[in-house]
């Protein structure tokens, strides 16, 4: 997984589980770095750098049409 590059970073788990789901539908290799750290503590995620999307370099276009996708449709009241 060396190759994986960071294609976006988060804040919070909660922020990931929409996405998730949608890399998996589309059948993307992808890992989320520092999630299980975020999880247990929430502050700490700052400190750690974030909650960083990896994905492999050939996905680069697919998950930005995703992530952008995700962006414009959801609205968090």
């Amino acid at each position: 997984m060396e190759e994986f590059k960071t294609i976006a970073i988060f804040n919070y788990t909660f922020e990931i589980v929409v996405l998730k789901h949608r890399l998996e539908q589309e059948k993307i290799q992808y890992y989320f770095e520092n999630e299980t750290m975020s999880s247990i503590a929430p502050f700490y995620s700052n400190a750690v750098g974030g909650i960083k999307l990896k994905i492999h370099p050939t996905n680069f276009e697919k998950v930005k049409e995703i992530l952008d996708n995700l962006n414009n449709n959801l609205k968090i009241v």
